[in-house]
């Protein structure tokens, strides 16, 4: 199960994330403190962060649970997790392990809550996916994530790629309910899954937030480095794979342009939306 996935995110896409892991979790910062508020961790709780990539989000949990508590960070990518590990602040309450979370391991049992920033989006079989992580909680237990909504809402995606309409072959379009990171675009079909997963309890609630796209000095180099970001992760830097040198300097100044119309002075202020979804085990 999730054999794509695994062979990607430990491979090119995990590659990706590790190089531009600060910008990343800069840019998500924003929608994992929203999530983290509505699950609201306790002191001394037991948590699974299921697809923690460079651990931002489990260090956050970490913080909540303190010292009597645990954070254990799944992620099927060896490149991330090893970030992780390489990032974990002196006696924190956090662990990290390479697992796929759709495989439930029966040690991992009696968990409060399970927490995920954006990490839910990709399994192959998401109901027997979020019924084999509901084994992992205890009764009462929560399960809170944030998961994005449709592409054409999200600024990362929907900007870029519509300023290189007509420069650059479009990308076939996939299923919208395929893995991949707007997969749950869709709130009806989130609680459908996990209601079958046998979860009670399913809300799903509508988070939109100005999100900052590249980071500089001054306004130039954040475009820039705004410009830099897209080349390097999402779809844009697929829908670049092979393209000549001047067509690919064609697109940059196109890319270019459309975030220097958009606000923000240090960063390239965008617009993100996002689910934000929380769950009970009976």
């Amino acid at each position: 199960m999730n054999a794509h996935q695994v062979k990607d995110w430990n491979g090119r896409s995990g590659d990706r994330w590790v190089a531009n892991q600060q910008r990343l979790d800069a840019m998500l910062a924003v929608f994992g403190e929203a999530a983290l508020e509505a699950a609201a961790p306790q002191p001394g709780e037991r948590v699974i962060d299921i697809g923690c990539g460079a651990g931002a989000s489990s260090f956050a949990l970490a913080d909540r649970v303190g010292a009597a508590g645990e954070v254990l960070g799944l992620d099927i990518s060896h490149a991330l997790v090893a970030r992780a590990r390489a990032l974990v602040p002196t006696g924190s309450p956090v662990a990290f392990a390479v697992r796929d979370a759709a495989s439930h391991d029966p040690q991992h049992t009696g968990y409060d809550l399970l927490f995920s920033r954006f990490g839910v989006m990709f399994f192959d079989d998401p109901e027997a996916a979020f019924a084999a992580l509901r084994r992992a909680l205890k009764p009462g237990g929560r399960l809170v994530f944030v998961c994005w909504r449709g592409a054409g809402e999200n600024d990362w995606i929907r900007l870029p790629l519509d300023a290189v309409h007509g420069i650059v072959p479009p990308l076939p379009q996939p299923d919208p309910e395929a893995p991949g990171p707007f997969s749950f675009g869709d709130a009806q079909r989130v609680t459908r899954i996990l209601d079958a997963s046998g979860f009670t309890g399913i809300t799903v609630t509508a988070f939109d937030h100005a999100i900052p796209f590249g980071a500089g000095a001054n306004r130039h180099d954040a475009v820039e480095d705004a410009l830099d970001m897209a080349f390097a992760v999402g779809p844009l830097s697929r829908a670049l794979e092979g393209q000549p040198d001047d067509l690919r300097a064609q697109a940059a100044g196109a890319v270019r342009a459309a975030f220097a119309a958009c606000p923000g002075d240090r960063s390239v202020m965008i617009e993100g939306a996002a689910w934000i979804v929380s769950a009970l085990n009976p």
